[in-house]
């Protein structure tokens, strides 16, 4: 292929309606598969010293490359003179996202966000799937890139994705972690990241996460509180790591052999085992009065309580004429505006029109108050935490 054809290439796939550019690459990642990929084959890799027998294959990343885009191209080519039917999406979803380096040196973290899950990855039984992540990444952005480019995967090719969504996200999170450990120790690196991970499947909301980064949802007006972060002040997570002969100690706040202050994460491999790869789990059944599921990192909920998570985005789309599109940015801003200065990324999925948010609390402004007492039944019934 000449190299203009790879730019416009890119250029279209770039601004491609979300469902064809998935269903394109899922297309075109297909054909590949097709092909003997022993071709690119750079080398093989023991495993033994990290407890997996046998050997791994590298791929050269050049060449493979440049054959998915020839693939890519294919289909493309295909499609223009036989177009495929695409179904839409059957739920409604507006998203809203932003992050900022804020005044780090380094922008660390990393964010996933796939409401086309299903024709990414081929999937047609007819029940809809979103995906969204967000990845703290600490000492470097490795733990943090490798999460966000392999997780969903492991995700969509676990066994139990069909039967059993919310065991297919938390092993994959096991899985990316043992996989990029591999990874660290062949390449010598340091870094860690934390995570949080949503997985929407028809009427169940699915979450696993490591670490600190978080995920909330608002229930009528209501923040609900959905999970626990790792941190080793955590009266369980002190002593699982104790128990593994490790310490935590308080300088600035509780860290981890005097190092990390969270107490699970994918990466940190001079931490392992006290670091824990293994993450928890829980599922909720949506009944349709949700209004909003928002992920963020640590940078964001160390500034911004969930209870005022309700205020912020209320007086935002009060604002902004019910429009949610900008929901995101302004989170950020208010984080900033209360002292943080981490890196934040924040997810907002809007299960409702934000529109008709607005509009119930103005008709109700009883209902509104961010008060999540009264919604904890919801995660009381549905919970299925998986403490490991």
């Amino acid at each position: 292929m000449q190299p203009i054809s790879v730019s416009f290439l890119s250029f279209f796939i770039r601004n491609a309606p979300p469902l064809l550019a998935a269903s394109l690459i899922h297309a075109a990642v297909s054909d590949l598969l097709q092909t003997d990929l022993s071709d690119f084959q750079k080398k093989m890799v023991e495993e033994e010293e990290a407890g997996h027998h046998g050997t791994s294959p590298l791929l050269d990343g050049g060449p493979l490359q440049r054959c998915f885009f020839n693939k890519l191209w294919d289909v493309c080519c295909k499609w223009q003179k036989q177009p495929p039917t695409l179904k839409p999406l059957d739920c409604y979803l507006q998203i809203s996202i932003h992050a900022t380096r804020n005044t780090r040196r380094k922008m660390e973290d990393r964010h996933v966000c796939l409401p086309e899950f299903n024709q990414l990855f081929g999937m047609t039984d007819n029940v809809d799937r979103a995906y969204f992540a967000v990845f703290d990444g600490h000492g470097g952005i490795d733990a943090a890139n490798y999460a966000a480019t392999h997780l969903h995967v492991n995700v969509a090719h676990h066994k139990e994705i069909l039967k059993n969504p919310v065991e297919a996200l938390r092993e994959a999170f096991e899985k990316t972690d043992e996989m990029f450990l591999l990874k660290a120790r062949r390449e010598k690196l340091r870094s860690g990241s934390t995570g949080v991970s949503a997985l929407i499947v028809g009427n169940k909301l699915h979450i696993a996460w490591l670490g600190d980064s978080q995920v909330m949802l608002v229930q009528r007006g209501k923040a609900v509180t959905l999970m626990e972060p790792h941190k080793p002040e955590r009266q369980d997570e002190r002593q699982r790591i104790e128990a593994l002969g490790g310490c935590v100690t308080y300088t600035d706040c509780w860290r981890v052999n005097g190092t990390l202050a969270v107490s699970r994460a994918i990466g940190d491999l001079l931490q392992k085992p006290y670091i824990s790869g293994c993450a928890d789990s829980a599922s909720f059944e949506l009944t349709g009065a949700e209004d909003y599921v928002l992920l963020a990192c640590d940078g964001f909920f160390d500034a911004i309580q969930p209870f005022e998570v309700v205020d912020h985005v209320l007086e935002h789309l009060m604002q902004n004429n019910g429009d949610g599109l900008k929901t995101a940015e302004s989170l950020v801003t208010a984080a900033k505006e209360s002292g943080s200065t981490d890196n934040i990324t924040v997810l907002v999925v809007f299960l409702r029109e934000p529109k008709y948010i607005m509009a119930d609390c103005l008709r109700d402004p009883k209902s509104c108050p961010a008060d999540d007492s009264a919604a904890k039944s919801l995660a009381n019934i549905f919970s299925s935490k998986t403490n490991n």
